[in-house]
């Protein structure tokens, strides 16, 4: 089991730029079928798949106690990241329309790889230029001030944030909302339905990066994402594969450049040896 990979990236700051090794969490497809149908596939970290399928199923109301499974096992017995489950037929007889709402054009047994994501993205999406730059001290700045934009994080304490910013580093779009998908998917949506989308250079998260996120600003056209969180491992995968750039603050101050780093702009730093954190 994999849970977490390794990675070199640059550290930068107003005074240094070092090469490390981070650890990053790995993120992998896992399929979820019912009665041999694909019924959903969830991005997670490997690990515990079979109590995380029954949390899932009890949360989506498919079962209401251990007793509806009749099985609960791997696709695969080499591979985990796809789980079938098989229910009674009394259940199956309560949950029908459940089931019937959820059709997938997936092969039936046949799980999805990180590859084949990653690869299926590749294809409808060309890879960016290096057209657009920013300053690294600007980008920290940005990055540092976040929580300026996060009303509802100060009453609250539990909301995420995107910002979407200009190539003059000017601020054309904020959300919160308790999940970070749907943060920079308002984000996103209110300049789109402006016409002026076009005009966002980067985006600043309050999260992690995954790979969902990754996907959202490159179907946006916005080439560098910054985060608070570092990302995960397929995050970095697809972003490399599409020429963008992902970089996280670091803990004091700086940022950790995981691919892209010749989008983010500074004077030439001392250069430091490798090192893995």
């Amino acid at each position: 089991m994999n849970t977490f990979s390794h990675h070199q990236v640059t550290f930068i700051d107003d005074k240094t730029s070092i090469s490390l090794r981070h650890k990053l969490i790995s993120e992998e497809p896992l399929s979820i079928y019912v009665q041999e149908k694909l019924f959903s596939i969830t991005m997670r970290t490997p690990g515990d798949e079979l109590p995380h399928v029954a949390g899932f199923c009890l949360g989506e109301g498919i079962i209401e106690k251990p007793d509806d499974f009749t099985s609960l096992s791997f696709c695969d017995a080499t591979d985990t990241n796809g789980v079938i489950i098989t229910l009674t037929e009394s259940r199956i007889n309560r949950i029908f329309h459940l089931l019937d709402k959820h059709r997938y054009n997936y092969e039936p047994g046949r799980c999805l790889s990180c590859r084949e994501m990653v690869n299926n993205l590749y294809q409808g999406i060309h890879p960016f230029k290096d057209e657009t730059g920013i300053d690294i001290n600007k980008a920290i700045d940005c990055l540092e001030k976040l929580t300026d934009h996060q009303p509802l994080r100060h009453h609250t304490h539990a909301s995420h944030v995107a910002a979407l910013y200009g190539s003059n580093y000017s601020l054309l779009s904020v959300a919160e909302d308790v999940g970070r998908h749907n943060a920079i998917d308002k984000a996103i949506g209110k300049l789109f339905l402006d016409r002026i989308l076009n005009k966002a250079s980067f985006v600043i998260l309050s999260s992690r990066i995954s790979y969902e996120l990754v996907q959202k600003a490159a179907r946006a056209h916005i080439p560098i994402i910054l985060a608070i969180s570092r990302p995960t491992s397929l995050a970095v995968e697809l972003a490399s594969q599409l020429n963008m750039t992902l970089a996280c603050l670091a803990k004091n101050s700086g940022l950790y450049i995981f691919c892209g780093d010749q989008r983010l702009l500074t004077t030439d730093k001392k250069r430091g040896q490798t090192e893995t954190i």
